[in-house]
């Protein structure tokens, strides 16, 4: 189980992109705009530069949604490996079943 700090921290980050994330797309857009002029386009870029690093989407962590962690994730699921051996193995997942030979 992954620390409930660095899971709070995670979760603040994802609301903090969803509340953000029109105004960060138009300040892009106004900098990457190659009609605009440079001084608006160097504007945006300082606007955008003034945003919360933690609004980018890129700074979102994908963990599991059972344990938190965040290594060895499968996004289909939104699980870690370790979590979707013990379902499986539970048989809480259809058509899943352990390998023996």
């Amino acid at each position: 189980m992954a620390k409930k700090s660095a899971i709070e921290k995670n979760n603040r980050r994802r609301r903090l992109v969803k509340s953000l994330s029109a105004k960060r797309a138009r300040l892009k857009a106004v900098t990457q705009d190659r009609q605009a002029t440079q001084e608006e386009r160097f504007a945006a870029a300082i606007k955008l530069a003034k945003l919360p690093r933690n609004s980018s989407k890129t700074r979102i962590r994908n963990r599991c949604e059972l344990t938190g962690r965040p290594r060895a994730f499968y996004r289909k699921l939104k699980i870690s490996r370790i979590s979707l051996r013990d379902l499986g193995s539970r048989g809480l997942i259809p058509g899943m079943v352990k390998a023996s030979w």
